[in-house]
């Protein structure tokens, strides 16, 4: 069913270098900080703002807090009686929250709709944080054993490539090396400061330590505090907007098509369920399929970069080898070919990705709108693609379980 466009008046995000357990901040804040920051950088009224959607996973287990909708309250007295809801589908929460404003929208319910992600993680031990984010699996049914629940589970996902096709872990360690490059430019990445060695991405033991099976220290994306908040408007509320700031309703980056595909918890099922198809993940396919056709994209050639969702190296060579540029297995040669490096056709992950920005996990799904907003504004800074018409975001939640993308144009 056709529907009018939604259109993203800006954001904000925080600082994902901050350490709220060592700065005093709490959640609370955080969520206030944010809106208010993201307030001003829209130049909006919070009277403006009809709706407010939260995507956060664990911070009941992280923090001891949850209804966080609540805060919306305490960001500025208009807020006070605002309807609000929270969202949960583990990393791909954020994007859970984006779709439901967005529902709120197409209806007719309301207006504007303000959209904050966000988690706190760096206030336990890596144990305990492991424990938390373990919650997204199926608890006590899958890598139960595991001293690290995530790691465990995409050495799987690795071991499936090596199984299949065969993976040379240089194209692994070339994802990591160009994510952490990437986030350099990145004002708000978590590693922007941090410097690596001659070994760093190379397999060896002392310099890139193996945290699980195959995967080493710099696979792995970051344990970050953060949050990022969008603005979300219908076209008449947009209208109004531009009208009121002497811009062109044109001049908006709009949502132009979006995916959304849920599979199996279990990650054995969706094993069985990919048997004799020509993908491993054939969801992850018909995530990018269907994106692409609401997108009026013919195909991945359309899009001028991708922010996707680098929980580990394997997942974003997992996720491209599903975006249709080569035959499945056969993503290296894209890599290869430089295609998703900063200068190629499709750069990848220029804010940095999970692995070198940093992943707050209920915030990484706005944030990578955030982004993709910033790239078609021009508006990225540093790391801005030139010419940047239409971008990607793919937000993965658990093992692949809940699969969300949208283009932004």
């Amino acid at each position: 069913m056709a529907t009018e466009p939604i259109y993203i008046l800006g954001g904000y995000q925080s600082d994902f270098a901050q350490n709220l357990a060592r700065t005093g901040g709490d959640i609370g804040q955080l969520f206030i900080d944010t809106v208010r920051a993201g307030l001003q950088a829209t130049a909006l009224d919070a009277a403006d703002v009809d709706v407010g959607h939260v995507g956060n996973f664990v911070s009941a287990s992280f923090t001891g807090q949850a209804h966080l909708g609540g805060f919306f309250g305490h960001v500025d007295p208009a807020m006070a009686y605002m309807p609000a809801s929270s969202h949960e589908a583990a990393c791909a929460s954020g994007s859970m929250a984006i779709l439901a404003a967005m529902a709120d929208l197409e209806a007719g319910r309301y207006g504007v709709a303000c959209v904050v992600g966000l988690e706190v993680m760096r206030n336990v031990s890596a144990n305990v944080a492991a424990n938390n984010l373990a919650a997204a699996a199926w608890v006590g049914q899958e890598w139960s054993q595991a001293e690290y629940l995530w790691p465990a589970a995409f050495d799987d996902v690795l071991s499936l490539y090596q199984e299949t096709y065969g993976v040379d872990y240089r194209h692994l360690a070339a994802i990591s090396e160009q994510n952490f490059s990437n986030a350099k430019r990145n004002p708000k990445a978590q590693t922007r400061g941090w410097k690596f060695g001659e070994q760093s991405f190379a397999q060896n033991d002392e310099a890139n330590p193996v945290v699980c099976g195959n995967l080493r220290r710099q696979d792995c994306g970051q344990i970050t505090d953060g949050a990022a908040v969008v603005f979300l408007a219908s076209k008449t509320s947009a209208q109004r907007y531009a009208q009121q700031r002497g811009i062109t309703l044109e001049s908006l980056p709009m949502i132009k098509g979006w995916g959304h595909v849920n599979a199996p918890l279990l990650f054995k099922e969706k094993q069985r369920l990919n048997h004799n198809q020509p993908y491993l993940f054939p969801h992850v396919d018909a995530l990018f399929r269907q994106t692409l056709k609401r997108a009026q994209l013919e195909d991945i050639h359309g899009v001028d970069g991708i922010e996707l969702h680098d929980c580990f190296s394997i997942t974003q060579y997992m996720i491209l080898d599903h975006a249709g540029l080569n035959k499945p297995g056969e993503i290296w040669k894209t890599l290869e070919a430089g295609t998703t490096s900063p200068t190629g056709s499709l750069p990848v992950n220029m804010s940095g990705g999970l692995i070198g920005l940093g992943h707050p996990v209920g915030a990484t799904g706005v944030r990578m709108l955030l982004d993709a907003y910033k790239q078609v504004a021009g508006r990225a800074g540093e790391y801005q693609i030139e010419n940047a018409r239409n971008m990607m975001t793919v937000n993965l939640g658990g093992s692949t379980t809940t699969c969300v993308s949208f283009i932004v144009g």
